[in-house]
């Protein structure tokens, strides 16, 4: 292996030439929480005692690689393999369908000892628990919809689930003594542009009301509200688009109830890191889904690249990078599952680090001045900026692996126990 020390030493020559920190970059980046989801290792199917596992409402994923986790145990022991090779301070999202309980528990019914086994987990290691209610995958989360279902019994069974899941948020907040932030997605739409666009809009706020109405005393818990452009069986029409949900958070004017933005969830001209200023105008927070959609909402695996980097280049020139809550958002069932957590929050703390070794102070003074020519190379130059060089000596200093030194690792996992299931 090469001198990873030596190559640190001369990057960190070559930015402080520009007055960049870069052990303040590093200790920056190494604190920043990303919530590492848990459904990425078992494509989603969750671990209520039911014989239909069958995704709806708009979620797929795709592939069949052998070694999936098959339960609660097998699920953390992967996340713990991949944990190993995830720099930085980490937290864990859980979906309420990752329930652990003796019977069947229907959604409505969902009661926070049911995670006791996660919280048991997280503390173990120090984390915060995220979570969400798991408003897919049921016999009543139908076409018709679910918080904006127009059969008032469905509609309901939901609004119960939402108010279930709020108070579920706050018992990981007391058991772990820190935050719990809490998504709200709905996968309600339709295939075709219905005649009456507002009504299940309607219903969706007046659902959202009654769930945060009924649990106002919770505390330490944040919630983001999702939106999305169109799901498989919803081409058409979302009831909750962004404007609704923009519209709702700002609306709303409290606190806890932030803007959720999943760097999949819009159409390929739209982006995410071109949204972040206008909702800081009004927010103070954030709570960031990173991603990467190929096409359409596909959930792929994130990579270092352009828009994931935007994003995090955007944060940190606004200095808002502390204020928003990010986590992943991603699942392949055609890979091995644990490289596939680690490739993706590898590439979201690469791209934390990388946007907090950019001349962001210089850069504003240049356009300031009006310089945009030199504001322009400045920014052009520093796409060629030996940030790799950090990036392994921040991997070597946390004994998370250089390069792809865990692969072996993980591949040796996948022989030992994956393949064995």
């Amino acid at each position: 292996m090469y001198d990873v020390k030596k190559g640190y030493e001369i990057a960190k020559e070559y930015y402080a030439r520009y007055g960049i920190d870069v052990d303040k970059a590093i200790e920056t980046a190494d604190k920043t929480p990303i919530s590492m989801h848990c459904w990425q290792g078992d494509d989603v199917q969750g671990t209520e005692l039911k014989e239909d596992k069958t995704l709806t409402g708009g979620i797929q994923t795709t592939g069949n690689y052998p070694g999936k986790a098959r339960n609660g145990e097998e699920l953390r022991a992967d996340i713990d393999v991949a944990l190993k090779y995830i720099p930085g301070a980490v937290r864990m999202n859980v979906h309420a369908s990752y329930l652990e309980a003796d019977r069947y528990v229907d959604r409505d019914e969902i009661k926070p000892e049911h995670f006791d086994k996660w919280v048991e987990w997280a503390n173990a290691r120090n984390m915060g628990l995220d979570f969400n209610p798991t408003y897919f995958a049921h016999p009543k989360s139908t076409a018709a919809g679910t918080l904006s279902c127009a059969d008032e019994e469905i509609r309901k069974f939901w609004v119960r689930h939402g108010i279930a899941c709020r108070k579920i948020g706050q018992y990981f907040a007391d058991k772990t003594g820190k935050k719990c932030v809490i998504n709200h997605w709905t996968p309600d739409g339709d295939k075709e542009v219905p005649f009456d666009t507002l009504s299940p809009r309607l219903r969706l706020k007046q659902s959202y009301d009654e769930i945060f109405a009924a649990t106002e005393d919770c505390k330490d818990v944040i919630d983001g509200i999702e939106s999305k452009v169109f799901g498989i069986g919803a081409e058409s029409y979302t009831v909750g688009s962004h404007e609704f949900c923009m519209g709702y958070v700002m609306n709303a004017r409290k606190k806890h109830i932030i803007m959720t933005l999943d760097s999949g969830h819009y159409h390929p001209t739209q982006y995410v890191s071109a949204m972040l200023s206008g909702i800081y105008t009004f927010s103070d927070s954030v709570l960031l889904h990173v991603t990467r959609g190929v096409r359409w909402d596909s959930d792929h695996v994130v990579g270092f690249e352009d828009e994931t980097r935007n994003i995090f280049d955007e944060l940190v020139r606004m200095d808002k990078l502390k204020d928003t809550y990010v986590a992943t958002d991603f699942f392949d069932a055609s890979i091995n599952r644990i490289c596939a957590w680690v490739i993706g929050l590898r590439n979201t703390r690469k791209a934390i680090l990388s946007a907090l070794l950019q001349p962001v102070a210089y850069e504003k003074e240049l356009e300031m001045k009006g310089d945009v020519s030199a504001r322009l190379a400045w920014r052009q130059e520093f796409l060629a900026a030996p940030f790799s060089l950090v990036w392994d000596y921040y991997c070597a200093k946390k004994n998370a692996g250089v390069g792809l030194e865990w692969l072996d690792d993980v591949k040796k996992y996948e022989k030992d126990v994956l393949l064995k299931r």
